[in-house]
């Protein structure tokens, strides 16, 4: 016959305790642009096309309920260079105010294919605002 035995051990420190002030989690100061949020969805939705849990913008409109013109509006921002992409990803919160760059203002961007042309429109769009 088997032993079944089963030993805890553990121990307590006994020792004086000490009095630590609770440091407190630094807050968010502000809210990721909306372009940065969109950027990445586009990101994550051009990912399930291709892991195949979607078939196309259709589906995706559908399941984010929005229209289909809308999704192709966003999944556009993939057109843009990757180092714009990554720019985008990285913009600074916003703690007031209004956005500094919106989706709209890159439509124009999205259809220009060089990426050489691409970059110099982006840069008159991030220093103008």
């Amino acid at each position: 016959m088997m032993n079944n035995n089963l030993t805890l051990e553990w121990s307590l420190d006994a020792g004086r305790r000490r009095k630590t002030e609770a440091t407190p989690m630094p807050m968010p100061v502000g809210k990721l642009p909306r372009v940065a949020r969109l950027m990445a969805l586009a990101i994550k939705f051009d990912g399930m096309i291709r892991a195949g849990a979607v078939t196309d913008y259709a589906d995706l409109a559908r399941l984010g309920l929005v229209t289909r013109a809308r999704m192709t509006q966003i999944m556009n921002l993939l057109n843009l260079a990757p180092d714009i992409q990554e720019q985008i990803m990285f913009l600074p919160e916003r703690t007031q105010g209004r956005e500094t760059i919106a989706e709209r203002n890159l439509r124009p961007l999205v259809r220009v294919v060089l990426w050489g042309r691409q970059r110099k429109l982006w840069r008159s769009i991030a220093t103008s605002q």
